[in-house]
């Protein structure tokens, strides 16, 4: 088994498709229409889905924005230099919400990143994240 995919509902499919494809480094690499339930679909990530897990953006047709709730925690990506990712994301007109450093109570540096629906994004130090999975 493993995971597939991980969908979260967007209130302007474009702008988040740039988002994750333009500031995020991700690609586009499918999408779909189904005008009888109207809702769009795009998926991205950085690999291959036969390969690696991806990011399902569901557009429901003519909603705009979404209560987040108090559940959903935020999506984690390594990178192999959060300093250096940050800067580059705020160059791009993303949004940084914590400036690389390191996680409260411990080492490994980590920064947060805000996509344009509000969903939160995880940058973890690829050296630390490898270290705390025993790579």
């Amino acid at each position: 088994m493993r995971v597939l995919h991980t969908m979260i509902r967007v209130g302007d499919l474009q702008r988040s498709i740039d988002f994750y494809t333009k500031i995020m480094g991700m690609k586009l690499l499918r999408t779909s229409e189904n005008p009888e339930y109207q809702y769009s679909l795009a998926f991205v990530g950085y690999d291959d889905e036969s390969t690696a897990s991806v990011i399902e953006l569901t557009y429901n047709w003519g909603t705009k924005e979404y209560d987040h709730g108090n559940a959903f925690g935020h999506i984690a990506i390594g990178v192999d230099d959060v300093a250096e990712t940050c800067q580059r994301i705020k160059m791009a007109g993303g949004k940084v919400t914590r400036e690389a450093g390191p996680v409260k109570g411990g080492k490994t540096i980590i920064a947060f990143v805000e996509d344009p629906d509000g969903y939160k994004i995880e940058l973890i130090q690829n050296s630390q994240a490898d270290k705390a999975l025993g790579n």
